[in-house]
């Protein structure tokens, strides 16, 4: 009996150690197939991916607080013939072609004679600016169902969106998107499906 009992007992701890031999070398063998401090190729593809072009190229350099900075904007003049640049001060911001596109969306003063260029309920949905100088600008649907029409009018929107962004020196090129399509024309005459570069032709002469 006491023979049997011995047995059963060796017969444990061998079993025991098997299991604990077992499970170290499980832990190594884990432990050597990926070492500390590495990123897998998923973490690395997403660590080395590149965020999209802001539209902050126009203004890299933080403003100070309370800082306004001067900008040209294009209203049409009272004949509805030509572009009048308009200096205004606005606010020193990092978005700068963004905030100076929203000023152009306001219009002229009020007690100016001069006329809006951009529909009214028009809302800039977004603005990128790429490096190598194109503008990408998305405006909501109101800039095509609210226009006015006519070929000056059309041209007068389209080329003081353009000669306003233009005025910085990061961007060369203007495309104009709708609802983040792209368009043949806004209003029937003038062809925006390619990027369009500043007009000073349209501009009144002095």
């Amino acid at each position: 009996m006491r023979g049997k009992r011995l047995l059963v007992t060796l017969l444990v701890l061998a079993l025991g150690l098997s299991l604990v031999w077992a499970g170290g070398c499980g832990l190594l063998k884990s432990g050597s197939e990926e070492t500390p401090g590495e990123s897998t190729g998923a973490e690395a593809g997403q660590e080395g991916t590149l965020p999209e072009e802001t539209p902050e190229t126009a203004e890299q350099v933080p403003p100070g607080p309370g800082e306004t900075t001067t900008v040209t904007l294009y209203f049409a003049d009272p004949t509805g013939q030509y572009l009048v640049p308009v200096t205004r001060q606005i606010p020193k911001v990092q978005g700068i072609a963004r905030a100076t596109l929203q000023e152009l969306i306001l219009g002229p003063d009020a007690q100016s004679d001069l006329l809006p260029t951009v529909p009214v309920g028009t809302v800039l949905r977004d603005i990128n600016i790429k490096p190598d100088g194109l503008a990408i600008v998305d405006f909501s649907k109101e800039l095509v169902a609210n226009h006015q029409g006519g070929t000056m009018g059309e041209m007068l929107t389209v080329y003081s969106i353009v000669n306003t962004l233009t005025q910085f020196p990061t961007v060369k090129k203007v495309q104009i998107l709708v609802d983040g399509q792209y368009q043949q024309t806004l209003a029937g005459h003038l062809d925006i499906r390619e990027a369009l570069a500043r007009n000073e032709g349209l501009i009144l002469p002095k």
